[in-house]
């Protein structure tokens, strides 16, 4: 039997199943290892680790013995049988990535949903983040955001994502990688424009840094710099901006954009400068149209 969304809320585990459990683990310093996670990565029968190096590292500091295996992007269906089987014998399985949560921006998310699908249970073992860490010092609206992971590499592909992202309102958050970083700040600055900018690097590390100014400034001052390490780039999310159209076009497209009808009445006033009453005309009309028609 399988787990599809029209289950109950309440899920019954099989039982004789191991549990996996998805644990947090330090994005650089050591310290931020918790008791807890110290605890089930004793405690398990195996770990399901990104980089057995890497992890092993990890393990030696805290003097634990348990048993690892593999699991990366380019071997996740060989051993994500593997690991399931594991699981479906009876041992309690760890998960963990090279840096941070398992499952976000990393293969581990295909593990997760595979468990779930088979009625495995699933715990969490919440810690550390490279996402939340920077928006938590970014200076910038925690109040709602948007996390993109890693921008498509194809120029076309990051362009189009870009355009769809320009009038979103929520803080937007991505990854990136140290010899991408110029190129993808130049593609934001182009597309979304020079807002206000936040730059991570090396969060938790010996060598953390960050830089917080508009776009074009943190270009400036990373142009002739050799940029090295992980990389979370945060921008302040669409507020109003100049705008070329009629009102009916900016409305449109900013709906279209995802904002709720009513964010986009609030940005579209700010870009133009005109009361929102008069917007929110146009807005009428636009709520009008997305209602089905009387049979």
């Amino acid at each position: 039997m399988l787990i599809t969304w029209e289950t109950p809320v309440k899920i019954r585990f099989m039982e004789g199943y191991g549990t996996l459990f998805v644990v947090a683990t330090p994005i650089g310093n050591l310290e931020d290892m918790t008791l807890r996670a110290i605890r089930v990565l004793k405690e398990v029968d195996l770990i399901a680790a990104e980089d057995t190096r890497h992890t092993r590292k990890l393990l030696n500091h805290y003097n634990i013995a348990t048993r690892l295996t593999s699991y990366f992007e380019h071997n996740k269906a060989k051993k994500g049988d593997y690991v399931i089987k594991a699981l479906l014998d009876g041992k309690d399985v760890a998960l963990v990535s090279d840096d941070g949560t398992p499952g976000i921006s990393d293969p581990g998310y295909n593990l997760i949903k595979t468990a779930i699908d088979f009625i495995i249970k699933v715990v969490p073992l919440p810690g550390p983040s490279a996402v939340i860490a920077a928006l938590s010092v970014s200076g910038l609206s925690t109040e709602s955001f948007a996390f993109e992971g890693f921008l498509p590499h194809k120029e076309k592909a990051r362009k189009d994502k870009l355009e769809s992202l320009k009038r979103e309102g929520r803080t937007l958050i991505f990854y990136e990688s140290p010899q991408r970083l110029i190129s993808t700040l130049h593609a934001i600055h182009d597309i979304i424009g020079d807002r206000n900018c936040f730059i991570a690097r090396e969060l938790t590390k010996l060598h953390e840094e960050s830089l917080r100014g508009k776009v074009s400034d943190i270009l400036a001052t990373i142009k002739e710099q050799t940029v090295k390490g992980e990389i979370v780039i945060i921008i302040e999310g669409f507020h109003g901006g100049p705008f070329k159209g009629s009102i009916g076009d900016e409305l449109d497209s900013a709906v279209k954009s995802g904002l709720s009808v009513k964010e986009a009445v609030e940005a579209v006033a700010r870009g133009l400068g005109v009361s929102k009453g008069e917007v929110y005309k146009e807005g009428l009309k636009l709520k009008r149209m997305e209602q089905p028609e009387d049979k």
